[in-house]
């Protein structure tokens, strides 16, 4: 069930006013982006500050993300450099990660991407060493796309309620995943891969088939993704994460979506 709280409808700055004194920095007012569940600001130490509000009902144990992936090698990612947390007074709990900035921005902050964007060789090179070297590493934690904890039943319902004629859709390798891997969390044209929040384990080529689901408006930029994660995609589970995503376009979008045509495309291709 989808919290009631959305960031954007309320007054955060006492919030913000705690983080600072706990991490003792003065936050940019001014920088300030507001999402549903989070908001981040610049620090005046050349840092960002990610904070996050989630129900105590979604408190599962398994730690908060950001600062978990501070574990994490060979990955094109922020530095993390500190955190805190409290109890909030509405039955929610407050986590905050400061972060070394990034100053380079989002290949597409919001929306869809309409158009492909200009990277250099060398973000696809980076981008294939960074996913290479989070997927060889161990976690007992496990991924949540979409803040939901991603499992061999939600998968296979998921598929099965867009895709009924998908036959078997048995999980079988399981690696690191970031598990949120779209334009909006990749930065360019030098590569830092953002939000870190919902990553852990996840059937192989989930970020993969993430990012080219989120590429099909733009069938040059999807055919590229295909191309460098192609060993991930075409594997079995690879199939299984590409139907995945795109049965999550179809359940939610409509032709005014501008991946919902491509993504009808993509499946009657993958499922023929």
């Amino acid at each position: 069930m989808r919290d009631a709280v959305d960031l954007r409808r309320v007054d955060v700055t006492s919030v913000m006013d705690r983080v600072s004194r706990a991490l003792n920095v003065r936050l940019d007012r001014d920088s300030v982006i507001i999402k549903r569940r989070s908001l981040g600001a610049a620090s005046d130490r050349s840092t960002w500050v990610r904070i996050e509000r989630r129900p105590t009902s979604r408190i599962d144990g398994q730690g908060w993300g950001v600062e978990a992936a501070a574990v994490l090698t060979g990955v094109a990612m922020p530095t993390w450099r500190a955190s805190t947390s409290w109890r909030g007074d509405d039955e929610a709990m407050w986590h905050a990660d400061e972060c070394d900035m990034v100053f380079e921005s989002p290949v597409k902050s919001g929306g869809r991407l309409l158009a492909a964007p200009c990277l250099p060789e060398d973000w696809w090179e980076v981008l294939t060493v960074s996913l290479d070297a989070l997927g060889a590493q161990p976690t007992t934690r496990i991924a949540t796309p979409d803040t939901q904890v991603v499992t061999q039943g939600s998968v296979s319902a998921t598929i099965a309620e867009a895709f009924p004629e998908a036959g078997d859709t048995s999980l079988r390798t399981w690696h690191s995943a970031h598990a949120d891997l779209n334009w909006a969390n990749v930065t360019g044209p030098s590569l830092s891969i953002l939000d870190w929040e919902d990553w852990g384990l996840a059937p192989r080529g989930l970020d993969a088939a993430t990012l080219w689901v989120d590429s099909l408006a733009v069938p040059d930029l999807a055919a590229r993704v295909w191309a460098e994660r192609r060993a991930d995609l075409e594997s079995d589970d690879g199939r299984v994460m590409a139907l995945f995503n795109l049965a999550k376009v179809i359940a939610y979008g409509s032709n005014e979506d501008p991946l919902y045509g491509p993504a009808r495309h993509a499946a009657k291709s993958l499922l023929g």
